[in-house]
């Protein structure tokens, strides 16, 4: 599985390149994710420890708790860490684009199909497992928050790129969940289509729903006899 694409707090979309610290910090949080996905593969959730996954990543204890707080929050992080780098690529679009419109081009901009494998795998591992199943669906949630102060950015700057203007809290909150929800309808179709493969073809379709479902609900639903081309943009008038 393809490790994710640097993100994160000690990251900005439009900084220079990365320091040496931050990519360390970088490949020892990824050490640390891949170390604890390769105990969920094999043991299962609830079945390791941070001891474990410390272990794995041949670091120390202490260490584990300078990047995640538990065994739960690593696992989250993957969700997370998608999101992140999708949020990086939102951050880059024009600012006077319409909103959903750019968040269908922030998931075309993440070209390469296997950047959803790890989303995929977790995706599908949580199917048959209730606990993992939960803790997918708070990150899913905690991931609104996100979503939410990334669109109160865009709405808000007062230095010519934006409105300028406070933007409507109840809008952006239900902005945020539609977004969330159709992300997670295009999980779940994806799984009911190809159950859960990480194969090439694929994550291809996982990556093509994702992207027709910004479509969906930036043309508010407006044709629900046909999925919507790859090429379909919103309507520049809506949102």
């Amino acid at each position: 599985m393809p490790s994710p694409e640097l993100s994160g707090p000690d990251v900005d979309a439009g900084s220079a390149a990365p320091s040496r610290r931050e990519l360390n910090k970088a490949a020892t949080r990824q050490a640390i994710t891949e170390a604890a996905l390769g105990l969920l593969r094999a043991n299962g959730p609830g079945n390791f420890t941070v001891e474990n996954i410390a272990d794995a990543a041949a670091i120390s204890r202490r260490t584990f708790f300078n990047y995640f707080s538990s065994t739960e929050a690593v696992i989250a992080s993957v969700t997370h860490g998608f999101l992140d780098t999708a949020l990086q690529q939102f951050r880059l679009r024009p600012a006077n684009e319409p909103i959903l419109e750019s968040a269908r081009a922030a998931l075309v901009e993440l070209a390469d199909p296997m950047t959803v494998a790890p989303l995929a795998e977790l995706y599908s591992l949580g199917q048959s497992n209730p606990q993992l199943n939960r803790s997918e669906l708070e990150a899913w949630d905690h991931c609104t928050a996100e979503i939410i102060d990334a669109a109160r950015v865009r709405f808000g700057r007062g230095d010519g790129t934006g409105t300028g203007v406070e933007v409507d809290e109840l809008y952006l909150r239900a902005l945020a969940g539609s977004i969330i929800s159709c992300g997670k309808a295009a999980m779940d179709l994806w799984f009911a289509r190809c159950g859960g493969s990480l194969s090439p073809e694929s994550l291809s379709t996982l990556r093509q729903l994702l992207i027709d479902s910004m479509s969906l609900l930036g043309s508010g639903f407006s044709s629900p006899a046909a999925a919507p081309a790859a090429t379909t943009a919103p309507s520049p008038d809506r949102f």
